[in-house]
């Protein structure tokens, strides 16, 4: 089987040289700007394509008629491709988990403290020559909300449990094993005062956080997403922090990535905002990059 890595960054190159080693299958390293459009060239007589965060549109990977397999670097390929229409095409599509939750934990809860401290905006109102000291929420005491108890939420439980907060969850399964009490999710929403979603995106999640449930949420509250953009309808998302019903959001995915500089999110101070790099640790790359190299040996 020939493989590709389609579009390997300047961050993980250097990570690639350092995984990939003598006893591996070759890979095809592809570090060159594509669109859409170039796949079908790129992927010519290639059986496997290993893909960080391309986007892969089911009628553009109907032409690369030799692709048998996508091994995404990540859980969310159900963003960036249709799987189910992928394998109507006899492509499978393999992802990869647990290979950051540290990483993507840790990010969230630094969303968490830029929030609640307001840091973000006044390292922007320093740089402009403002000098406006802004009084910020104390998180000791205050409730964490985790939507989704996975491997990602079970970790920013256990180091928000350490920095004193008191942390309850909504999993959508049932779990007897649960580091923090499991509520219902108008529970959580109502008394939170801080919620982290960390739900896998699917047909069933895709929205779960609508217009309903934010007006649920206990006024004034903080959401840091570090999972998916399309679990939340950005819409309703908008018009909660304009209306100061949501205090502030961390966010480091959208609906439609990259983040274009003229959405309206850009132009709120009430939000932080990152380039989809929770899981963008030395140390999580490196395993994320072995386990793919793992996948293609095993096919």
């Amino acid at each position: 089987m020939r493989s590709i890595f389609i579009d390997c960054n300047h961050q993980l190159e250097p990570v690639w040289q350092r995984v990939h080693g003598a006893g591996d299958p070759p890979v095809t390293v592809n570090t060159a700007p594509f669109t859409s459009e170039d796949l079908p060239r790129l992927l010519d007589g290639y059986d496997v394509v290993l893909d960080d965060h391309s986007y892969m549109p089911t009628p553009i990977i109907a032409q690369c008629k030799s692709l048998k397999h996508i091994v995404f670097l990540g859980t969310g390929a159900a963003s960036y491709m249709n799987i189910a229409e992928l394998k109507d095409l006899g492509i499978t599509v393999h992802i990869i988990k647990g290979y950051g939750d540290t990483a993507v934990a840790e990010h969230t809860i630094a969303l968490m403290f830029d929030c609640a401290r307001d840091i973000a905006r006044m390292d922007r109102t320093l740089r402009a020559g403002t000098w406006k000291p802004l009084e910020g929420m104390q998180l000791l005491g205050k409730t964490l909300g985790i939507i989704g108890l996975g491997g990602i939420g079970s970790e920013t439980a256990r180091i928000a449990k350490g920095i004193g907060m008191k942390v309850i969850a909504y999993n959508r399964t049932k779990r007897s094993d649960a580091p923090v009490p499991l509520v219902d999710i108008d529970e959580l929403l109502a008394t939170s005062d801080v919620i982290s979603l960390n739900l896998v995106l699917n047909d069933e999640t895709r929205g779960f956080l609508n217009a309903e449930r934010i007006a649920r949420m206990k006024p004034g509250a903080i959401l840091v997403n570090t999972a998916r953009g399309a679990l939340v309808d950005e819409d309703a998302l908008l018009a909660a922090l304009r209306s100061g019903h949501i205090r502030q959001a961390g966010l480091d995915v959208y609906h439609s990535e990259p983040l274009k500089a003229d959405h309206p999110l850009t132009r709120m101070e009430n939000v932080t905002l990152s380039a989809h790099a929770a899981f963008r640790t030395l140390e999580a790359s490196m395993t994320l990059l072995r386990r793919a190299i793992d996948i293609v040996k095993a096919l």
